[in-house]
């Protein structure tokens, strides 16, 4: 059966705002820790993903060290959230820094892109969470330390195209410092693959292919770690043209040098064109389209309330370290808030060693208010990958957190006084089941809403399940979706309070309630 991933649409942010007091209750689940030694004090990602076609999401979290874990979920529709391991021997391997969902061979089931420090996996899905080895022509692993992931499909191939961003070469004999390792890149031939070596690297931390100026083409963004780098680096975005090649000023591209650790992408001010949200070393990077030249980009500003440069609790006022970044309505008002996973690397003397995580609330002026003491989330671990999806059903997004050398954190969302919401999953075609690339629009009130369909960005983990929008006061919005090679759909109506599947019939949509 097709396991889609979600894209919302939803609804106008002229919906009053609803004023629910955002609260999330600790869920209790079998302890998981990603541990290990340097080489792991970064990664930690969580994949979430409904696995066996029961229409509840299931999570597989790296553990460095120990091994990685398959948690299926056994929850109450609407009611508690409960998970039971049950890791098939293939997965529970060591070494694992990453992982990612997504649907390679086009079966209608999900694989999964392990990464690690070591040779990469694919692991083929199957019925009841079942995994086997995939192999495919041209594919090869590494043997690197690999970090990032990102995948789109390209025009014409039945196959994703996919990144790997790897970190320090550790058999450099002059590093770790300006000893950052070459990043690889796959892109389909038929059948199989062609290897192609991305180079210069700088250590990403993530990764993602995006059509940031919905131009018909994703490129791959690469936000890099500077710990690493030092010198002579800085973020970088691939133009993925027959031969790929970085873009340059010339070409509108700004040199941005940061500690950069997590990608994240919405469209926060309903122009059509999302926002990129970057975690770092000290201040976090929210930036824009600047209406430059090719993808100009600038910060936004710093009154916006998003920078979440130090601990808002713990006494510690040492500059913060961002990780995951994860774009989610938690009170579904209407308007996107921020979670943010915090803590330091592990001794570094400069970052503060007591850092909560972040949970900034969108207000209905566009700026943004830390919430994470009120909401309940501000433990003091090393956190590093996270997820906002709903895990039981109850059209909130619950929040999961993996944590370094201390134990995995899963939270329930139990705010009151909520608001409406719709959710929406996409069938596509030509191997591309999840319609990776696709555009979806939402029309509610007076604005606009779009959502790009990726894969990849994080930290070394991302959600592939059903994606949760709000809608405050809205009880139905219109939606079309513009297709990966650019047709677009007429525009359907859609209720709130349920999920839809939708895909192409026509020039229109077919829908059913998911």
């Amino acid at each position: 059966m097709w396991l889609k991933s979600w894209v919302a649409l939803c609804v106008g942010v002229s919906a009053t705002n609803v004023g629910a007091e955002v609260r999330f209750a600790p869920v209790a689940v079998d302890d998981h820790v990603y541990d290990g030694g340097w080489e792991h004090f970064v990664g930690g990602g969580v994949a979430v993903s409904d696995c066996d076609g029961d229409g509840l999401v299931d999570l597989v979290a790296a553990g460095g060290e120990n091994p990685a874990v398959l948690m299926r979920n056994r929850s109450e529709v609407g009611g508690d959230i409960r998970f039971d391991v049950a890791t098939p021997d293939v997965l529970a391997m060591t070494g694992v820094t990453g992982v990612y969902a997504l649907d390679i061979d086009g079966d209608g089931w999900r694989d999964l892109v392990v990464l690690r420090v070591g040779e990469n996996k694919l692991l083929k899905g199957g019925p009841e969470c079942s995994f086997r080895p995939m192999e495919i022509d041209g594919f090869d692993g590494g043997d690197g330390w690999t970090t990032a992931f990102s995948a789109t499909w390209e025009a014409g191939n039945s196959l994703p195209t996919m990144a790997f961003g790897n970190y320090v070469d550790r058999n450099n004999p002059d590093g770790p410092f300006e000893a950052c390792d070459s990043n690889t890149l796959f892109r389909p031939n038929g059948d199989g693959y062609v290897k192609t070596v991305l180079e210069p690297g700088f250590c990403p931390l993530s990764i993602l292919f995006s059509d940031w100026g919905r131009q018909g083409r994703a490129d791959l963004r690469m936000s890099n770690d500077r710990h690493y780098y030092v010198k002579g680096g800085a973020e970088q975005m691939w133009a993925m043209e027959e031969t790929p090649r970085l873009f340059e000023e010339a070409d509108g591209w700004a040199t941005h040098m940061l500690w950069g650790m997590g990608i994240a992408s919405r469209d926060l001010d309903f122009d059509g064109l999302s926002e990129v949200f970057l975690s770092s070393m000290g201040d976090q990077r929210l930036m824009r389209l600047s209406g430059g030249q090719g993808p100009a980009f600038e910060d936004v500003p710093y009154e916006k309330g998003t920078s979440a440069h130090r601990p808002y609790t713990g006494g510690d006022g040492r500059p913060s370290t961002g990780w995951h970044i994860a774009f989610g309505d938690v009170n579904n008002d209407g308007l996107d808030d921020v979670f943010i996973a915090k803590g330091n690397v592990e001794q570094m003397p400069d970052a503060a060693m007591d850092d909560p995580n972040n949970l900034l609330v969108q207000k209905s002026d566009g700026t943004f208010e830390e919430r994470g003491s009120d909401a309940g989330i501000d433990t003091l671990h090393r956190s590093r990958g996270a997820a906002l999806a709903d895990l039981n059903n109850d059209g909130l997004l619950d929040l999961v957190v993996v944590n370094r050398r201390a134990p995995m954190e899963i939270y329930r969302n139990v705010s009151n006084a909520t608001g409406n919401w719709v959710g929406v999953t996409l069938l596509g075609e030509d191997g591309n089941g999840d319609a990776v690339g696709a555009f979806i629009e939402v029309k509610a009130g007076e604005r606009t809403y779009v959502r790009e369909v990726v894969v990849g960005g994080g930290h070394a983990g991302g959600v592939a399940a059903p994606e949760h929008f709000g809608l405050g006061s809205f009880d139905a919005v219109q939606a079309r979706v513009i297709w990966p090679g650019g047709a677009a759909s007429d525009w359907i109506e859609l209720d709130a309070g349920a999920v839809w599947m939708l895909w192409a019939d026509g020039d229109g949509l077919a829908v059913v309630e998911y």
